[in-house]
């Protein structure tokens, strides 16, 4: 799960993510400012709560603790869809009928608003390529209402079985080195 940089002075910096998709984000984020940046524009992480205009007496992080409740929390599941089997994660639709059975929303619109929010917060991440390009902005909203759409807490131990893509092929001389701090890796 490590990705190279190079900086403008023929600098190398690598990064190690936890898991696959913990690196699949951080690389679409440092596309994201890369772009901007050529462009000429300053690159800003918007807060959802803005964006969104989320009412402040949503609290998300209290709400991601009730969502992870093992007694009335949501479900983890192992999912299967395209030969690839998703461990410890669940739909986008038993995000938001747990949303409406909790009394949190009045409403499925409402349901997404706030799911976005969860998602665009880091509290719920993408897993599987339906969910993944609608948080890329390629759906009209950043969460799906789907049955097919996947989603995880991202510290739950979640993986994909039968994940790889060529874009990911990487040499293993490259990253030769050794681990200074947790989640740094020090080239050779």
């Amino acid at each position: 799960f490590v990705f190279k940089i190079t900086a403008a002075k023929q600098q190398d910096h690598f990064f190690q993510a936890a898991y696959l998709e913990e690196r699949d984000a951080w690389v679409r984020d440092i596309k994201k400012a890369i772009h901007c940046l050529d462009g000429g524009q300053r690159f800003a992480r918007k807060s959802t709560r803005k964006s969104i205009r989320l009412p402040e007496t949503i609290n998300l992080s209290a709400l991601y603790l009730s969502m992870k409740d093992p007694e009335k929390g949501i479900k983890e599941l192992k999912l299967e869809k395209d030969k690839k089997v998703f461990n410890y994660c669940f739909t986008g639709t038993s995000v938001i009928d747990w949303l409406v059975s909790s009394n949190s929303i009045r409403n499925r619109k409402e349901g997404l608003m706030l799911a976005s929010s969860l998602l665009s917060e880091g509290y719920l991440q993408p897993a599987g390529d339906t969910s993944k390009a609608a948080a890329e902005g390629l759906s009209d909203t950043p969460f799906l209402d789907l049955c097919d759409a996947f989603y995880y807490f991202p510290d739950s131990g979640f993986f994909c079985e039968g994940n790889s893509s060529d874009d990911d092929v990487v040499l293993k001389e490259e990253f030769r080195g050794m681990v200074v701090k947790q989640g740094c890796l020090l080239k050779q």
